[in-house]
């Protein structure tokens, strides 16, 4: 399948690098399976689309629930880019990752009342409210510490987009936002409301969008709604327009962020408000790979399965979307080897641990090591333990520098997460001693 990251993940005499360091001397060095990031890559995904917005005076806000290792964030917070959270633990990533408070944007539909304390006690004082509820806990939070929050409200504008039903946000009906014609009446509930200067609109429609026209919409009805705000006699001074650009995976051919740019621009033309963009794959989709290693293939009912040593559990995509990631060797295959359709499989326990099915592979055996492109958003960030598996490691690599950025998990680490009761820790002990 094509390979979407370009020269980041590329063939030099036969091997596949990352930048300058070849990844089959990676997965030597800290077994399979691994993901793999480019800070290259990072690096000028974010520069595109800042350069994009240049002189707009724009607040690029990479969302950490894409990729939220420490390393990734470092490195963009080293160019300029803010951080747009969903949670207590994201906003101490952001923090610990270098990203000032002033340029966190805290957004999610559930936030709690102590989430909420902790950021404005950190100084993180943009929050974007989901509800009329939300409204009121924000202001409880933010009058008992005596602070003041600046909220922005998010809006439902009935547009909706995405790669799958699961990301698209911006539906009547789904749980995200406010419905578009109630937000005046929420800013009057606002304006009452103390800890709270209600300054900006805010909204996100989906994720994995390749086409133009739904946030074209979804853009236009929130300047409309901006100016009729500013007729009632409110001070919008934020427009936060979310994120969803979407990326190659395989064959798709989204917009790029110069696009994306002229249409924000010719959206927002005269309004005069900060923007906010809270890119997240776009960024760090294209920047990693998962690499795995085959345990052997096997042919039943006319089919060959090649299975390898990671599982849904370490890349959750394919499962739970049906998405497709293109598939490579390491190595080069021989010249005239042929291709054959194959579908690769996890050792996870269910049906669903299939990475893709028909894709058309070389020969490979035992041992041999294969890499799954376009996996630096969502992939790690939903990675889980099922079938007690360990956690991978995530390295990043810079020109020919590698480093380890999440150790693999060790089994005592995972045993050590449980703890018996006194009353099986009784009994388990008795037992061992016994034996």
């Amino acid at each position: 399948m094509t390979n979407p990251a370009g020269g980041y993940f590329a063939w030099r005499g036969g091997r596949l690098f990352a930048e300058d360091a070849a990844l089959d001397d990676i997965a030597d060095a800290v077994g399979t399976p691994f993901y793999c990031y480019s800070a290259a890559a990072l690096e000028d995904a974010y520069r595109a689309f800042a350069g994009a917005f240049a002189g707009s005076g724009a607040l690029v806000a990479y969302s950490v629930k894409a990729n939220p290792n420490r390393a990734v964030i470092a490195t963009l917070a080293r160019l300029g880019a803010g951080a747009d959270v969903v949670s207590e633990g994201e906003i101490r990533r952001a923090l610990a990752a270098g990203i000032a408070p002033r340029d966190i944007v805290f957004s999610g539909v559930g936030k709690t009342r102590a989430e909420i304390s902790f950021a404005l006690s950190r100084g993180v004082v943009h929050l974007n409210a989901e509800s009329e509820p939300e409204l009121a806990l924000i202001s409880e939070a933010a009058a008992a510490l005596g602070a003041t929050a600046r909220v922005a409200l998010r809006i439902n504008p009935g547009v909706g987009a995405g790669g799958h039903d699961k990301i698209s946000t911006g539906r009547r009906g789904d749980k995200f936002g406010v419905a578009i014609d109630r937000a005046p009446a929420l800013f009057r509930r606002a304006a009452a409301l103390p800890g709270i200067a209600a300054d900006g609109v805010d909204l996100h429609i989906g994720s994995q969008i390749v086409d133009l026209a739904p946030f074209r919409r979804a853009f236009g009805k929130a300047a409309a709604l901006v100016r009729g705000l500013r007729a009632e006699g409110f001070g919008i001074e934020r427009l936060d327009l979310g994120g969803g650009l979407g990326i190659r995976y395989g064959a798709e051919t989204p917009p790029g962020p110069a696009e994306y740019a002229a249409a924000v621009r010719e959206a927002t033309a005269g309004l005069g408000c900060r923007l906010v963009l809270e890119p997240g794959r776009a960024i760090a989709g294209n920047a990693g790979v998962l690499v795995a290693s085959v345990v052997y293939e096997k042919r039943e009912y006319g089919r060959r399965f090649v299975i390898v040593d990671a599982g849904m559990n370490d890349l959750m995509r394919p499962a739970l979307y049906g998405s497709a990631h293109g598939i490579a060797s390491l190595t080069a295959p021989a010249p005239g080897a042929p291709e054959s359709p194959a579908d690769a499989v996890g050792p996870v326990c269910e049906s669903g641990d299939t990475f893709a099915s028909g894709v058309m592979l070389p020969p490979l055996a035992a041992g041999d090591r294969i890499a799954f492109f376009s996996a630096g958003a969502y992939g790690a960030a939903m990675a889980s333990t099922y079938n007690s598996r360990l956690l991978v490691p995530e390295v990043m690599v810079s020109g020919a520098r590698r480093a380890v950025v999440r150790p693999r998990m060790s089994y005592e680490t995972l045993l050590a997460r449980d703890r018996l009761p006194d009353w099986l820790r009784t009994d388990t002990e008795e037992t061992r001693r016994r034996a």
